[in-house]
């Protein structure tokens, strides 16, 4: 898991992929985080992408650094602690001036049952479970 992290904080944005009904989603992500030995993704819960994941929590990443890509399949869960999103919000101070921890608004999924591929034209893929 923490070489996952590792790979999507070099990548800086990666892209997150939902379901709308029978329609995919993807739009540009940054944020990420561990806590708790869990992967977390940080989102707002009036943004589409919220509904979407409670929709179908079925979600897809994928980003791109130093000439590899990952892809990362996963169940997102919500964690409604107070902690957990104070937690993100720490190690993204830029989005203290969206989110607080408690404005009912700031959202912390953590990831689960994921399977990360690691990729390139010229290795093997990697592949890791958490």
């Amino acid at each position: 898991m923490e070489e996952v992290y590792a790979f999507l904080k070099k990548c800086e944005t990666y892209y997150l992929a939902t379901m709308d009904g029978d329609q995919p989603r993807v739009r540009p992500f940054g944020t990420v985080n561990i806590f708790e030995n869990k992967l977390y993704i940080q989102t707002g819960k009036v943004k589409n992408v919220s509904k979407q994941m409670q929709a179908n929590p079925k979600i897809e990443l994928s980003g791109m650094a130093d000439g590899k890509w990952i892809r990362v399949e996963a169940v997102a869960v919500e964690d409604d602690r107070v902690e957990a999103r104070q937690h993100m919000l720490d190690a993204y101070p830029s989005l203290q001036g969206m989110y607080a921890a408690d404005d009912g608004n700031a959202q912390v999924l953590y990831l689960k049952d994921a399977t990360a591929t690691i990729s390139s034209f010229t290795e093997a893929p990697k592949v890791i479970k958490f």
